[in-house]
């Protein structure tokens, strides 16, 4: 059988959102929300939270995740890159239980609104596709082709792509995505691999925009909250 283990990276400090995710969202902690959407997927039967917070780690294991280690202050910092804490999981187990899984999938805290099918979806798109990495993308809000400038020095503003003009109407423009924090899955290998994550063969997953709110501010926060909340009933 495949070894599929799901990751959940939370540190305790987020200058966006203090506290970000211990704070209730909808009756629970964000942090609980994650736990329980990879436990959702039937493939996935193991659940562990790489976390610096001691606070992070007991609701963590409240909520059926394993948190086998505290993560190193290092590695948890406003600059820390995420996919160093990947590989740092990945190194622990490879270290402490002489194997690693077989599938590697991150389920952030940050979006609250996924579904299990979109982690689902992930995993098929990783398998049947032959990817080193599968991310999750939604339609983009602003098109580099049509409607995204930058300012040159001489502060003048200029079209991002498309800077002979040939796309004149936003149906014209190439199709365009943003990624979102809804899930990754990749090789276990490949991460170890210190290569950087389009190095490899790189696949999509579209998830629906409504589900992709991505939590970084108080803002982000009430509108997932509102939205979370309107699904519920809708549901009840």
């Amino acid at each position: 059988m495949t070894n599929i283990t799901a990751f959940i990276f939370a540190r305790g400090g987020s200058k966006g959102l203090p506290g970000k995710n211990v704070r209730p969202f909808v009756g629970k902690p964000l942090i609980g929300w994650a736990i329980e959407q990879a436990l959702g997927v039937p493939e996935i039967k193991r659940v562990i939270v790489s976390t610096d917070s001691q606070e992070i780690a007991e609701i963590a294991r409240g909520f059926g995740a394993d948190v086998p280690f505290l993560r190193p202050s290092e590695l948890a910092s406003d600059t820390s890159s995420e996919v160093d804490a990947w590989r740092h999981a990945l190194a622990y187990l490879q270290d402490t239980e002489k194997c690693l899984p077989d599938v590697f999938v991150s389920v952030p805290t940050t979006a609250p609104l996924r579904l299990p099918e979109d982690i689902e979806r992930c995993l098929r798109i990783y398998t049947n596709e032959k990817a080193d990495v599968v991310l999750t993308v939604s339609p983009a809000h602003r098109n580099p082709w049509f409607n995204m400038v930058s300012i040159q020095t001489d502060g003048k503003a200029r079209l991002i792509n498309n800077l002979d003009g040939y796309v004149t109407r936003r149906q014209d423009a190439p199709e365009a995505f943003d990624i979102t924090t809804v899930a990754y899955v990749a090789s276990p290998d490949f991460i170890l691999s210190g290569r950087s994550l389009f190095s490899g063969c790189v696949r999509a997953a579209k998830v629906p925009v409504e589900r992709a709110i991505d939590i970084d501010t108080l803002h982000d926060f009430e509108i997932a909250e509102f939205l979370m909340r309107k699904r519920l009933e809708e549901s009840a």
